[in-house]
């Protein structure tokens, strides 16, 4: 065999080598390949049997979902029912006040026609627990048990109020609970401030309910002004 044919041999046997290498390498990327595509399947049985539910995309995913908070309910509305008078108060829900819906019965009177019975309804009505359901929603008071509210001096204006506790020694949350329930009621004054005061000899003032107290009763104390006793 001449040298030519030598190297022409030598090249053939080369040129074989490198296409089986390639086709090797092909072979090998065609069965990684058949191999990520049965896991896809495999993966999403896996999946479905822990209860998730596989996706083909990416998902951004966000806060678990909860109960709406400050949502409620409330029972029939109606002027009076059986089971007494429907009236409403302000519970704290997200740092705000909310009206909630309740009924109370008012001994030797209605709510319309004795201030002292409904305020003192009311409070009773503010002190209580919230109800399971109430508390779901985020529902909470902060007006403690022991409360009290008395009638007028007879110095004080007739639609005046006292608690058995200073006005200002009520926490800013317990204070516009009562100020705006009061607000709404038949304890308010004609105009819907109520005017209060406390067990002392301090002259009473006429608190209003704002829609800063309600949205940010933490923070804004009811806006009051002293009333003249002259």
């Amino acid at each position: 065999m001449t040298s030519r044919s030598i190297w022409n041999a030598w090249g053939v046997r080369r040129l074989c080598a490198g296409h089986s290498t390639r086709a090797a390498r092909r072979a090998r990327t065609a069965r990684r390949t058949r191999t990520a595509l049965l896991a896809v399947p495999l993966l999403a049985v896996v999946l479905a049997g822990c209860g998730i539910r596989s996706t083909e995309v990416p998902t951004e995913f966000g806060p678990a979902p909860s109960r709406v908070p400050c949502t409620l309910s409330g029972p029939d509305l109606g002027t009076q029912s059986s089971r007494g008078i429907l009236v409403q108060v302000f519970l704290l829900c997200s740092s705000q006040l909310v009206r909630v819906d309740r009924t109370v019965r008012i001994a030797g009177g209605t709510a319309d026609t004795d201030r002292v019975r409904a305020a003192q309804a009311l409070l009773d009505e503010l002190t209580e627990n919230p109800s399971d359901i109430e508390k779901e929603a985020g529902y909470t008071t902060n007006v403690r048990e022991g409360l009290t509210v008395t009638g007028p001096r007879p110095d004080d204006p007739e639609d005046a109020l006292r608690l058995s506790t200073e006005p200002s020694a009520l926490t800013s949350y317990t204070l516009a609970q009562v100020i705006c329930t009061f607000s709404v009621s038949a304890a308010a004054s004609d105009d819907g401030t109520v005017t209060l005061g406390g067990p002392g000899a301090e002259p009473v003032r006429r608190y209003e309910c704002t829609a800063d107290v309600r949205s940010r009763p933490g923070t804004e104390t009811p806006p009051s002004t002293e009333v003249d006793r002259s």
